[in-house]
């Protein structure tokens, strides 16, 4: 992590010399930002990290040489540093960008594929939040995390009525497939908010769905809600918790964005409290921000039991502080007691009182 006052030391990582450049101005445009360097591949790449000593690496997903996924995996094992990727908006692209956020990327950006000019501004505020917020997390901990996850012996369904309501952005990709590795295959129904664009939200409920226990994909537009499925917000809109008769459905909009997102954990949280009131759980893990605190909150005063993720095993401390501060929160758990938190919360809305698991009560 970078000292208090200290510009941000990027190292920029790709192919394309046009693509460097650009990375490079906008990066430098910000003043709490720094590129001490710039690399065409992951061999000059290796060199430069160590001769550097960047506290950020911005990489490629596609390089020729060696490929970004092969020299990502050297830099998490030989030298564990702060990793944004650069990814293309395409369906290879996302699924590959997916698999370098599970080997320990941080985050990524997507490459404008038309209209640069007008896409350069965006691009430069994302990249720049993105790769300051790098520097700020431990790369380590996922990879702590996973190790230390306990095994369980299966659980029987659980939760009756109950459905519970995920957020998620930065470090949720791993986070969630860790938390619905816990769940069993008839889990409660599962509504989730995770910050992606829209390609990139179908290879990572594809993702999902092949590797977890339960039923995973990308919600659609008055889908009826059931026992044993998760449902993805797809990128570039809103999912919210509806109602059609007996049913709950899954609703979509294009709405404008909300608290900065769409698709937004607020707005799905705040659907929840509306609908489901008592009946739900609401969790909200890893990412930055403060996506999701008020309706986390909404959620509680409307009854529902709140689980947020703990400080030490979040990459990114940031969603679930601001909702834990403004005290939407009920309880932290560490990512590894999440999956039966949220089962005890379906069962008697009491989560960790059995087992004794580590907990924070918030006020």
């Amino acid at each position: 992590m970078i000292k208090s006052g200290s510009p941000v030391r990027v190292l920029v990582v790709d192919d394309s010399a046009v693509m460097r450049q650009l990375l490079s101005t906008l990066l430098s445009a910000d003043p709490e930002i720094e590129v001490v360097g710039t690399a065409p591949d992951p061999h000059v790449a290796r060199e430069r990290i160590k001769e550097l000593n960047p506290d950020v690496v911005t990489l490629d997903v596609e390089m020729p040489r060696m490929d970004g996924l092969t020299f990502l995996r050297k830099i998490m094992t030989l030298r564990p540093t702060p990793v944004v990727m650069v990814s293309t908006l395409t369906q290879a692209g996302a699924e590959v960008t997916l698999e370098a956020l599970e080997i320990g990327a941080v985050d990524f950006v997507a490459k404008p594929t038309h209209d640069l000019a007008n896409a350069r501004d965006g691009l430069a505020i994302e990249l720049q939040t993105k790769v300051k917020s790098a520097a700020r997390t431990r790369v380590g901990v996922r990879r702590a995390a996973a190790a230390s996850r306990p095994l369980r012996a299966p659980r029987a369904q659980t939760g009756g009525d109950r459905i519970v309501m995920i957020g998620a952005s930065t470090g949720g990709v791993e986070a969630l497939k860790t938390l619905l590795m816990g769940l069993p295959p008839d889990c409660p129904p599962t509504l989730i908010t995770q910050h992606m664009p829209p390609r990139f939200t179908a290879a990572f409920a594809e993702r999902l769905n092949r590797e977890c226990p339960m039923k995973v994909s990308e919600a659609t537009h008055d889908e009826t809600i059931e026992h044993g499925h998760v449902y993805i917000a797809p990128g570039a809109h809103h999912l919210q918790l509806g109602r059609r008769g007996p049913r709950q459905v899954c609703l979509l909009s294009d709405a404008p964005p909300v608290s900065g997102h769409r698709p937004s954990v607020d707005v799905l949280f705040h659907s929840a409290a509306q609908v489901a009131g008592p009946s739900a759980v609401g969790v909200i893990l890893t990412g930055m921000g403060k996506d999701g605190a008020d309706g986390l909150l909404a959620m509680r005063n409307a009854g529902a039991m709140t689980l947020g993720q703990d400080e030490d095993s979040s990459l990114i401390y940031g969603m679930p502080r601001v909702a834990f501060e403004r005290g939407a929160v009920a309880r932290q758990f560490p990512l590894t007691h999440m999956a039966d938190a949220i089962l005890d919360a379906c069962e008697n809305g009491a989560p960790g009182a059995a087992r004794g698991h580590h907990s924070t009560d918030a006020a």
